[in-house]
């Protein structure tokens, strides 16, 4: 099965900041090293769950650390009440097929 290396964030951001959030949120770039990215957001529209897909974690790490990151971080600190996040390894789970018996 294919490894998958996984960073998420969850950040709450201030009541009614959700489009200005977002114009600083996307990257301005591609990050090197990044296969994909998802976001989620909650149906009040305060919390944000980004997950992105990287080759490795020294990928991540790499742009975790440069500059456009930390600017893109500063230019939203602003809207963020609150911040988790963190890095993961993992597989795609199969799903069995038929019902249940």
């Amino acid at each position: 099965m294919e490894e998958h290396f996984v960073w998420v964030t969850t950040r709450r951001i201030r009541p009614g900041t959700l489009g200005d959030f977002e114009k600083v949120w996307r990257p301005a770039t591609h990050p090197p090293g990044m296969r994909r990215a998802l976001a989620y957001w909650s149906e009040d529209g305060q919390e944000i769950t980004g997950v992105s897909f990287w080759d490795s974690k020294e990928a991540c790490d790499s742009w975790r650390a440069s500059d456009p990151e930390a600017q893109r971080r500063a230019d939203m600190a602003p809207y963020v009440v609150e911040e988790r996040e963190g890095f993961y390894q993992g597989r795609e789970l199969a799903i069995p097929s038929g019902s249940p018996g």
